[in-house]
């Protein structure tokens, strides 16, 4: 992904609303499979850390880039974005 692209990508989720937060379970199989499901309906979305998270937002932000097999667009405090094509019907053109 260039850099123009993810600057796309962070003016996008620069106005939605956090939809998934990780708590002091961490990163647990119903949040993957949550956060897979926002990622195929929506293609990009923002995830917060509470603050009892055994996880950094950096930490959190990787494993589950990695798992989901998604891109990390942003990680600002407690708060990323990240994002992924949807395979049935992809909204979002990058430039």
């Amino acid at each position: 992904m260039t850099s123009k692209q993810r600057a796309y990508l962070r003016s996008m989720a620069n106005t939605m609303e956090t939809i998934l937060y990780i708590g002091k379970d961490g990163i647990v199989p119903g949040t993957i499979k949550q956060a897979s499901d926002a990622l195929e309906a929506r293609e990009i979305i923002k995830c917060a850390i509470q603050q009892n998270c055994p996880l950094t937002a950096k930490e959190a932000l990787n494993e589950l880039c990695a798992t989901l097999e998604a891109e990390p667009v942003q990680c600002i405090g407690r708060r990323f974005v990240m994002y992924r094509p949807s395979k049935d019907n992809p909204r979002i053109v990058l430039p």
